[in-house]
């Protein structure tokens, strides 16, 4: 067996939380397998990689091993989430159960996390409002749930997993990054090991490993900073009787000296209540078991029964990068942003981020897209940055007011919001995450940048399928829904468009129309209605390219040379 040397040190991580208290989480260890470059005389050049083995590069290496474009993971760890440390992400949203779907993990999730879709908000004693999202348009479309709690550590093991199903990604354990770097032809990373150092060469490189990442000095990165003096304090216990399944919100708990409150289930029967503290509130005196139990039985009653599982104090801080790639690198998740936690606007960010890379990486290794589609990635993740950024800084200002209009608004808007719906919207406890929209995107054109639910239809044969099934049928290509009855000169222009270019093409019928292609579907679910147009954006006859990451590209009526156009933009082209 290999000895490690006294050089490498394990990994120390700091991220914002400490563990303190609890019996903790068990988790996975991988093993280290010594790379072929150890030893080697020659350098070795690969075409990806990724650096950091999370919830975002793992998210990136799967999407990769999906459409066989072979890649390198290095992560300085041997396992998934932070040992000694809490659930960290634990509500993923449909866009990003949607991403999973395609990748091959939803149902392990859906078996694993709990679904909830109704939250209630709480002012002192009295509850604000209460919403159900699955009577939201925006959510009830989709053949996923509008969310799963679930911990984030799980999903990570099952990305591991689901990569080595796949194969075409090297995941390198306890290989830890110490030199970077690049010229105009290439990147050097300096790789420590147990076994030893070595050097690989890649063409592209994906930092995914975290607020702490040392590329962004390695290349000169700025970015926006700031730091705010909320502090929490996060419990992770089981109960013996547990509250209903639902997320509850307390802007001024009576329970927690009228500071904020969050209750969410997890997994294994784990619920997640997030405490907010005093400004000035001591770390280790809030964690401490003793008054984290006299918290929750100020919460629960004195007689509640609870397993700690995990406690920590937790504080924030929110950035956002100028410029998400720096010549050859490319940031993505806590590397690109970092966000407060209000309305699972981290780890879902990132997720989105590798969903997004994923198919332009792909698509150029392959030779179906200009090396210029990777621009795109800046332009559209930099705007989702920072939209998130500016949304989540929103909500930490209205659950820590500062004195004077700050606070007097609160109080106005809780006031308000108890009596009359319309003030519900001003009472900001986190805006829930959802997909966003790219309105500065170099590839889309101006009736594109939305996002198309995973909404189901029936096959030709009459069987159920979803949108994710055609993405996957594409495999990497760029997928045309054409809506009704196409005259003979639109079905040559698609069968001619399909011979030279990377485009697959599918007819979407209603439920009486005549099918004039072999690829079609009817856009009716078992429920007998349809909304595959909807989720589109489009009415009547008309067309959609859909990439694929799920995202439209553009829209239209005729098949003409609009859609040759959107074509050739969606791949660089133009």
């Amino acid at each position: 067996m290999l000895e490690r040397p006294s050089a490498y040190a394990r990994a120390a991580f700091t991220n914002g939380y400490e563990f303190t208290q609890g019996t903790g989480y068990a988790l996975p260890e991988y093993p280290f397998v010594a790379p072929p470059e150890l030893g080697a005389k020659q350098l070795r050049r690969h075409p990806i990689v990724i650096v950091g083995g999370g919830i975002t590069g793992l998210s990136l290496a799967c999407a990769l091993a999906r459409y066989g474009v072979e890649a390198v993971l290095l992560d300085e760890d041997n396992s998934v989430g932070v040992k000694g440390a809490s659930s960290r992400g634990i509500c993923y949203t449909q866009k990003s159960l949607e991403v999973f779907h395609r990748l091959g993990i939803y149902e392990r999730i859906a078996a694993k996390g709990v679904q909830w879709s109704v939250g209630r908000t709480f002012a002192g004693d009295d509850e604000v409002y209460s919403f159900d999202l699955r009577q939201q348009s925006n959510f009830n479309l989709s053949t996923q749930p509008p969310f799963i709690n679930i911990q984030q550590f799980y999903i990570e093991g099952y990305l591991v997993e689901r990569i080595y199903e796949l194969g075409h990604v090297d995941l390198r354990w306890k290989s830890r990054v110490t030199a970077f770097t690049q010229n105009a032809d290439v990147a050097t990373l300096t790789v420590e090991t147990p076994a030893g150092s070595y050097q690989i060469e890649a063409e592209h490189v994906i930092d995914a490993s975290g607020s702490h990442t040392p590329f962004h000095d390695w290349v000169g990165a700025s970015m926006q900073n700031k730091r705010g003096d909320d502090r929490w304090c996060i419990a992770d216990v089981r109960f013996s009787k547990h509250p209903p399944v639902e997320r509850h919100t307390w802007i001024e708990a009576p329970f927690n000296d009228n500071r904020a409150v969050w209750q969410h289930l997890m997994a294994d029967d784990v619920w997640r209540i997030d405490y907010q503290m005093a400004p000035n509130a001591d770390p280790d005196a809030v964690s401490r078991e003793d008054v984290v139990r006299e918290r929750l039985q100020r919460q629960f009653g004195k007689d509640v029964e609870v397993e700690i599982v995990w406690v920590g104090p937790y504080a924030y801080r929110s950035r956002c990068l100028d410029k998400l790639r720096v010549g050859r690198v490319f940031f993505m998740g806590d590397t690109a942003k970092i966000v407060s936690p209000f309305g699972a606007r981290g780890g879902n960010t990132g997720v989105a981020d590798a969903d997004n890379l994923a198919w332009k990486l792909a698509a150029v290794l392959r030779g179906r897209a200009s090396v210029t589609l990777l621009d795109s990635y800046n332009a559209e993740r930099l705007e989702a940055a920072q939209q998130n950024v500016q949304v989540t800084n929103r909500t930490a200002r209205f659950l820590r007011p500062a004195d004077g209009m700050e606070r007097c608004f609160r109080t106005a808007a809780i006031s308000l919001a108890k009596q009359y719906p319309f003030a519900r919207s001003l009472v900001n406890t986190g805006r829930m995450a959802v997909a966003n929209t790219y309105t500065r995107s170099s590839i889309c054109d101006n009736t594109g940048g939305q996002s198309v639910q995973n909404v189901a239809f029936r096959w030709a044969d009459g069987s159920p399928g979803a949108v994710n099934e055609l993405l996957q049928w594409a495999d990497g290509d760029l997928l045309v829904l054409v809506f009704g009855e196409l005259p003979a000169a639109g079905l040559q222009r698609l069968r001619q468009l399909a011979q030279h270019a990377p485009v697959r093409s599918v007819q979407v019928l209603g439920p009486d129309e005549r099918a004039q292609a072999r690829e079609h579907v009817r856009d009716i679910n078992q429920r007998g209605t349809g909304h595959l147009q909807g989720a589109c954006h489009v009415f009547g006859h008309a067309w959609a390219l859909v990439r694929p990451d799920g995202y439209l590209a553009a829209t239209g009526e005729a098949v003409d040379g609009h859609l040759v156009a959107a074509v050739e933009k969606t791949l660089g082209l133009r």
